[in-house]
């Protein structure tokens, strides 16, 4: 990883690559600050993210939090919509654009509340995959004019729901993963006598690219084979339905990284639906499913957490590709459906931390001078101090640094060496190796096994917020997300660090970053300043990070901010909306513990050592309230910010 001695704002945004990875977002200001357009077609309007901080403070909100730009989330709807409006348009297509919002990927209610909002206009709709989610869709997508997309395995009442949202006149189209489901939702809807639509998901041959590339193929978890598609459109038109069957689905994976698999996946599509209408089935949809992917690490690539396709790119092939082949099979063009999630979610939220403290394992030193009878191990690492500007091969330097540290390590647990001499040797050898890294930092050629001092002398800056919570996919599944410094970046950075997380849990930290066009296990950092916070944020969360944290350790759900850009105000922005995070109180509960009751027996056993005069009233007092206020309180650690 190599930073130029000239630092300048155009130095970190090689090195961060912000503007790569922002979608027109985000952006390094002048100042060195992350700086954000809400609308990048309203360019005038520009937000400080450290004015957002700042304001945050001065609410009383205490960090970390989750920070939610919805003018984002409204300019990600409203681009999917006009590129497909425009293409459709552009390619001469027939059909219409319909596309729906899959609530799985983010659930949270502003969120699918600014989404409805935004796409009331394009008649944009939502996904369902399960009966809570279809409770939640029904309530809230209130267009008649939309569609509501079932996805998922589904039982009898699930497709009674899907049918009290026929009866309320909206266009609930019910997608069958197996055959055992069409028989269900034939016998449900004559007895309720609710004609339902219905839709035949296809397990494709096609497979996509990078993590869930898994989801097509023969192995996948859901769809009909082409031979169960046409028994369930025989078995339609014997009882009389056929003409409910409206929409063909496919989806062959998420975050789809290669723009080839697109272009095959809609190929295989849309020669089923042409061969299912000249069977005599008039579907009026075809759902092209998900995977629309983000630039999660700038490189514009195959990687897994990359893309090699822009949006448009991404929309031209589903267009002209159903249209080239509804034109050759001679059929009419179908409304096209997408899921895409990600891409309309990702960009809005992200997660905004403080970094409470620095882990080194070269932090603290003792004094190595000579002493009379001290063990050989001493006096060898010690000469090779001595006379570390005299030598010649640094290789040789290395080795002989490590080996005498591991010699001395066995000494000492066979008792030869004692732990002052073991202290001396652990000193001595990092100043070496700080030595060797300074000596090796502009080489050439650097030896393999002096490559990973790097890493070895690198920081871990102590982040105040759970991976497990609120980045659970960087554990899970090696995710990619965007790392950066919320201030300070026309400084030049000093530190190579890792982010730990304050969980009790060794998996708890981010050591994969993207720096330029490379994935480092370290990213550079600036060095802390006593009295002075230094503020970090984890962008791209707002997919599948805000809903799917776990508890581990008992810390809960992040305080929320809410962001609305207004040009009118000085700093282009306002806080809408604060919801708080988990207390104690309700992670326990969640738990299956009583706070109330937990509260009164540490009151019990206080005020037994009040009565004993291990302690005195006053005292006893201050310790039940001291309990109490924390049962209240936040799950994360207090900053002096």
């Amino acid at each position: 990883m190599t930073i130029l001695a000239e630092w300048n704002i155009e130095e970190a945004e090689r090195v961060y690559g912000v503007s790569r990875w922002g979608g027109g977002y985000f952006q390094i200001g002048e100042n060195g600050n992350v700086h954000i357009t809400p609308d990048p077609k309203n360019p005038g309007v520009r937000i400080d993210f450290k004015a957002v901080i700042d304001e945050i403070h001065e609410e009383g909100v205490q960090l970390p939090v989750v920070v939610r730009f919805h003018d984002i989330l409204r300019s990600q709807v409203a681009n999917l919509n006009t590129i497909f409006a425009d293409t459709i348009k552009e390619a001469e297509y027939q059909g219409e654009y319909q596309g729906v919002y899959p609530v799985k990927v983010n659930q949270m209610r502003e969120v699918v509340e600014e989404i409805v909002d935004a796409g009331q206009p394009f008649n944009y709709g939502l996904e369902a995959g399960s009966k809570a989610e279809l409770l939640t869709v029904l309530a809230m997508n209130t267009n008649e004019d939309s569609l509501t997309i079932l996805n998922g395995y589904k039982d009898a009442e699930f497709m009674q729901l899907a049918l009290l949202g026929r009866k309320l006149g909206r266009k609930v189209v019910v997608v069958v993963e197996k055959y055992s489901e069409l028989l269900l939702l034939v016998r449900v809807s004559k007895e309720l006598g609710v004609e339902p639509i219905i839709g035949v998901r296809a397990k494709m041959t096609v497979k996509g690219r990078g993590k869930w590339e898994s989801s097509g193929g023969e192995r996948a978890k859901f769809g009909l084979t082409i031979a169960e598609i046409i028994k369930t459109a025989r078995y339609l038109d014997e009882q009389g339905m056929s003409h409910c069957l409206k929409l063909l689905h496919f989806h062959i994976g998420s975050q789809l990284t290669d723009i080839r698999a697109v272009k095959e996946a809609i190929s295989e599509g849309a020669r089923i639906y042409a061969e299912l209408h000249k069977m005599g089935f008039k579907l009026d949809y075809v759902d092209v499913g998900g995977g629309l992917g983000i630039d999660y690490d700038g490189s514009n690539s195959t990687n897994e957490s990359s893309r090699n396709y822009s949006m448009q790119e991404y929309v031209s092939d589903v267009v002209y590709g159903m249209k080239e082949v509804c034109d050759l099979e001679g059929v009419p063009h179908p409304n096209l459906v997408s899921e895409s999630g990600r891409a309309i979610t990702a960009h809005h939220s992200c997660v905004v931390t403080e970094i409470v403290g620095e882990i080194r394992s070269n932090s603290a030193e003792i004094a190595t001078q000579a002493e009379e009878g001290e063990h050989v191990f001493v006096k060898n690492i010690r000469e090779l101090e001595d006379t570390f500007d005299e030598q010649i091969n640094m290789q040789e330097v290395y080795n002989d640094a490590s080996q005498w540290k591991e010699q001395a390590l066995d000494a000492f647990k066979l008792r030869v060496l004692s732990l002052e001499e073991l202290g001396k040797i652990e000193t001595m050898y990092w100043r070496i190796m700080t030595r060797l890294k300074a000596h090796y930092a502009n080489a050439e050629y650097v030896p393999e096994e002096l490559q990973e001092l790097d890493y070895s002398l690198s920081s871990q800056y102590l982040a105040n917020f759970s991976v497990f919570q609120s980045a659970a996919d960087t554990w899970a599944i090696d995710q990619l997300l965007p790392v950066v410094p919320l201030t300070r970046m026309h400084e030049k950075p000093e530190v190579n660090c890792s982010l730990v997380d304050i969980t009790c849990d060794s998996d708890g930290k981010i050591d994969q970053f993207t720096i330029g066009r490379e994935i480092t296990d370290v990213i550079p950092m600036h060095s802390l300043r006593k009295d002075e916070s230094y503020y970090v944020g984890l962008f791209l969360t707002g997919a599948y990070q805000d809903v799917m944290g776990d508890m581990h350790n008992l810390f809960g759900r992040l305080n929320e901010v809410h962001i609305f850009s207004y040009d009118d105000d000085p700093q282009d922005f306002y806080i809408e909306e604060v919801v708080k995070g988990s207390s104690v109180e309700d992670v326990l509960n969640i738990m299956q513990y009583n706070p109330k009751a937990m509260a009164s027996d540490v009151k019990r056993l206080i005020d037994r050592h009040v009565a004993s005069g291990n302690m005195n009233p006053r005292e006893g007092v201050r310790w039940t309230d001291f309990y109490e206020n924390c049962l209240s309180g936040y799950t994360y650690l207090k900053t002096s910010s």
